[in-house]
């Protein structure tokens, strides 16, 4: 059996994916009050030829919107503990809001604490249950914990919102292949994969080695 990685990234700079709009309320000449978190089910907007852009509008203050730029940034730079840090917060000041909440379980799963990752996921997905993103990265946490099942409703949640999300496509794929064995399931999807991403040459090796093992299977 061939070794391949189930490819983990997001979407080119995951967190630029998630952007969250914030305002206040003001309150007499000079003052400023900030409402309580409010937030409405994030606003997926799905453009074939480029992909999808989340928006999701919040209530929030300046200073709780202004450490979310910050978190992104220090987690940008590799500054991952700080991220975290300031990212549990955030949610702890808006824990209405999914945007963080998700970028917090991404950070988490990639310093290893798979458990914590996964309970923010699952929080941020009672929020937004349609979130692709989130839905993507459970999958990968699934698929690590040999929860193969999971995993795959996973990434086929993410790709029944946008079923050009390449990153969840080639990660069922995968999935189908290496851990499943739904040789069907693994061809569909990898060529569904490379219609999006001409230029795997990796994938295309993949391709050419399932291909193999099927016509070995038809003999």
């Amino acid at each position: 059996m061939m070794t391949r990685r189930s490819h983990g990234r997001i979407a080119a700079a995951t967190w630029l994916a998630l952007v969250m709009a914030g305002c206040a309320t003001t309150s007499g000449p000079g003052r400023t009050k900030t409402s309580e978190p409010v937030a409405q089910p994030a606003q997926i907007d799905v453009t074939e030829s480029v992909g999808f852009t989340i928006t999701e509008e919040v209530r929030i203050s300046a200073a709780t919107r202004a450490d979310y730029e910050r978190a992104l940034s220090l987690l940008e730079r590799g500054e991952r503990d700080a991220g975290i840090e300031l990212l549990r917060q955030i949610v702890a000041d808006a824990p209405e809001v999914s945007a963080p909440r998700i970028d917090l379980g991404i950070a988490l799963h990639r310093g290893g604490d798979l458990g914590a990752a996964e309970a923010e996921l699952a929080l941020a997905l009672e929020i937004n249950p349609a979130h692709p993103i989130a839905h993507n990265e459970l999958g990968i946490i699934y698929r690590k914990t040999g929860r193969f099942a999971e995993a795959r409703r996973s990434y086929e949640a993410a790709l029944d919102v946008y079923s050009g999300y390449h990153f969840a496509r080639r990660n069922l794929a995968v999935l189908c292949d290496l851990y499943l064995g739904d040789l069907d399931c693994a061809l569909e999807n990898y060529e569904a994969y490379m219609q999006t991403v001409p230029g795997d040459d990796e994938a295309t090796i993949w391709i050419a080695d399932l291909k193999g093992r099927m016509a070995s299977r038809e003999q």
